[in-house]
């Protein structure tokens, strides 16, 4: 990510009022929060239109980011063939499965 990407997400984490680390369930929380106080249809002061337009464009931006940097919690099959995942006690094996200690195995002392 660039600088001027950096300062947007930057901007718009100021206009949801939220802290340095935030969860999509706290950016959704914020949205629905502002997006009541300042819509049009409910809000009492009459230009809540622009501050509308970018609590709106503040959330998307957000919404955007965290999908975008978010990791798989599901394996696709389709291209399971591809992947290159190591079991984790074969990984454990490969890597210290010599040493007596980690393998679980003992040598006699004499």
């Amino acid at each position: 990510m660039n600088a001027k990407q950096w300062q947007a997400i930057e901007q718009a984490r100021e206009v949801l009022g939220l802290g340095d680390r935030a969860t999509l369930a706290e950016i959704k929380r914020a949205y629905h929060r502002l997006s009541k106080l300042h819509h049009p249809d409910t809000a009492e002061a009459a230009g809540d239109n622009e501050q509308m337009y970018r609590i709106t464009a503040a959330y998307e931006l957000l919404s955007q980011y965290c999908n975008e940097y978010r990791y798989p919690l599901k394996r696709d099959d389709a291209g399971s063939e591809e992947l290159d995942v190591y079991d984790p006690e074969d990984w454990w094996q490969a890597r210290f499965g010599q040493d007596p200690i980690w393998s679980g195995k003992k040598t006699r002392r004499r």
